[in-house]
């Protein structure tokens, strides 16, 4: 990273240890919760490309996933965006519609948020957000509340019989045990969570670049240099909140926002169906809080998601006209007047149920 592109953020995190090798990531940044309990945090931010960047370098330096930074430059080359263009940071969030408190995964979003404790009975002021990779299709992440149940740092990988026969097809042969290392696939600290057989954890070295995308077993995984700052702030028993929230609306004061990521595959849902999401979801946020609908803006925000927060309130249009919520089979439908979570039913935390099948569920170290 060049002197005359770093951030305050980037300057203070440059040349962070981590296993003897040294990272000018950016640092996740502390983001102060909104005083008027507004749902935005953070701001986008553009960055001129160097002639050796890829997206994906630009993604690591500022902590921020490879999709999100692919969604949010869909006209930009991957792997060689070209010297002097400019590229844009996905780094404003609306927050998801759950608790604030602990930490908070949105699953379609590829994305963490860590509410720091505020003290006893206090309520939290700071948000952190980093990005992560999920579960693939056929191992799917968990949803559900949960909670860290044992930190591990330097853990040790025993990898099951079903990712070992995986890998065997492909020719790799693992070994029973993966001693702590740069070679370790859960990095150098890991949190377990009450979910058998899950955790939130870090990478090695080979596939520290790959975060932020659906190529994990199931488990969370971090980059290192994000996994490292989170472990010690994170205390045993700090819940865990696994939404899946493809569709977020969010105040700004009296502007509403909305924000949309890719839908998991699984869930199948069309560009209809992510519309009717959003319209039931914006019918229950201006029950109480009437604004007129720039129509435009949200149908070009759910046709052609960016993951970036786009302004879809419009003084003086007509109200948005109803339309019948989407419920995908399993979704939990909320109460009168509530905001919908848009979460799937969660699995069974005692073991494989719903979605997973009979797949072995192995023991809180064999995953990554």
């Amino acid at each position: 990273m060049s002197a005359n592109r770093m951030t305050p953020s980037a300057q203070r995190c440059a040349g962070i240890a981590l296993g003897g090798l040294l990272s000018s990531a950016v640092c996740a940044e502390v983001l102060p919760l909104p005083a008027d309990g507004s749902d935005l945090v953070g701001q986008i931010e553009y960055v001129p490309a160097r002639q050796e960047d890829t997206l994906i370098d630009i993604a690591r330096e500022y902590s921020v996933g490879q999709d999100e930074i692919v969604m949010a430059n869909p006209k930009v080359d991957r792997w060689l965006p070209g010297a002097g263009t400019r590229v844009t940071v996905p780094r404003q969030f609306i927050l998801p519609d759950a608790p604030r408190n602990g930490i908070v995964v949105n699953i379609p979003e590829m994305r963490l948020y860590f509410y720091p404790s505020a003290g006893k009975g206090a309520k939290p002021t700071n948000v952190v957000t980093y990005p992560i990779s999920i579960g693939r299709m056929d191992w799917r992440s968990p949803l559900g509340l949960t909670k860290v149940v044992a930190k591990v740092k330097d853990p040790v990988w025993r990898p099951p019989a079903s990712i070992k026969a995986e890998h065997a097809k492909n020719g790799e042969i693992l070994p029973d045990v993966v001693p702590a290392g740069p070679n370790n696939p859960l990095g150098q600290f890991a949190m377990r969570l009450g979910v058998p057989g899950y955790l939130i954890h870090g990478t090695d070295q080979d596939k520290s670049y790959g975060i932020g995308m659906r190529v994990t077993h199931g488990c969370i995984r971090m980059y290192p240099e994000d996994v490292a700052k989170l472990f010690p702030e994170v205390a045993v028993g700090t819940p865990v909140n696994l939404v899946n929230q493809p569709v977020k609306l969010g105040w700004q004061g009296e502007t509403l926002y909305i924000e949309v990521s890719e839908s998991l595959d699984e869930d199948r849902l069309s560009s209809a169906d992510l519309m009717a999401k959003a319209v039931s979801l914006i019918q229950k946020e201006t029950a109480t809080h009437p604004v007129a609908i720039d129509e435009a803006a949200l149908r070009k925000a759910v046709e052609e998601p960016t993951g970036i927060p786009t302004v879809i309130s419009l003084s003086g249009a007509a109200p948005l006209e109803a339309a019948a919520p989407h419920s995908p089979a399993g979704e939990v439908e909320p109460g009168a007047g509530a905001r919908d979570e848009s979460r799937i039913e969660a699995p069974t935390m005692g073991g494989p149920a719903g979605p997973y099948g009979a797949e072995e569920r192995p023991s809180t170290e064999s995953l990554f």
